[in-house]
């Protein structure tokens, strides 16, 4: 059985979790969310927790379990909590402003970037060098903040470019290095 799949999901106080046929809703203090489960997982709905099941163990039935139990706590925990993704620019010159509700990012080039969030996500500037990504939707989340990072990604001779927070670059050794290694 799928470890992650058989456990029940603990649903939050002042968080509503709603079923009509193959669809769950949850509502909660930030938001609301819905997604469409699969036909093949079952999902009953307790006082206080929430239990999938699903058909039988052959192997694509037990990655859906844990799938989609994953997916349901996820929108749970994001209309209750929410989600925030901090993103770190990181070279001479490079920064970041809200223009209105466009994100304006310098980034070396010719121009300037801007990026146009979508309407679920709020995106911050607490430093010019920081960019803060929040919203209900874990997926949602991460990708805008990929979206974002893939403007300039990370290299790894001076590590310049955009970066998660916390994020590790490997770093490589320069081409003054190499020649000293071969002497």
């Amino acid at each position: 059985m799928s470890r992650i799949g058989k456990k029940p999901i603990q649903i939050v106080t002042g968080v509503k979790v709603l079923k009509t046929d193959r669809e769950v809703k949850v509502k909660g203090p930030k938001g609301e969310l819905s997604a469409r489960v699969h036909p093949e997982i079952g999902f009953e709905i307790n006082d206080d927790h929430i239990i999938l099941t699903r058909r039988s163990d052959q192997k694509e039935h037990r990655s859906l379990h844990g799938l989609w139990r994953a997916l349901i706590q996820n929108m749970v925990i994001g209309v209750s909590e929410g989600y925030t993704k901090k993103l770190e620019l990181v070279g001479v010159g490079y920064r970041a402003e809200l223009k209105g509700k466009k994100l304006q990012l310098l980034m070396g080039y010719s121009h300037p970037i801007l990026f146009a969030p979508p309407e679920d996500i709020k995106i911050e500037t607490p430093t010019a060098t920081t960019i803060s990504i929040s919203g209900i939707d874990k997926q949602l989340v991460g990708q805008v903040a990929a979206k974002i990072r893939s403007f300039r990604l990370p290299e790894p001779y001076k590590g310049k470019g955009i970066r998660y927070e916390g994020e590790y670059i490997r770093r490589k050794a320069g081409k003054a290095a190499a020649a000293i290694a071969t002497k």
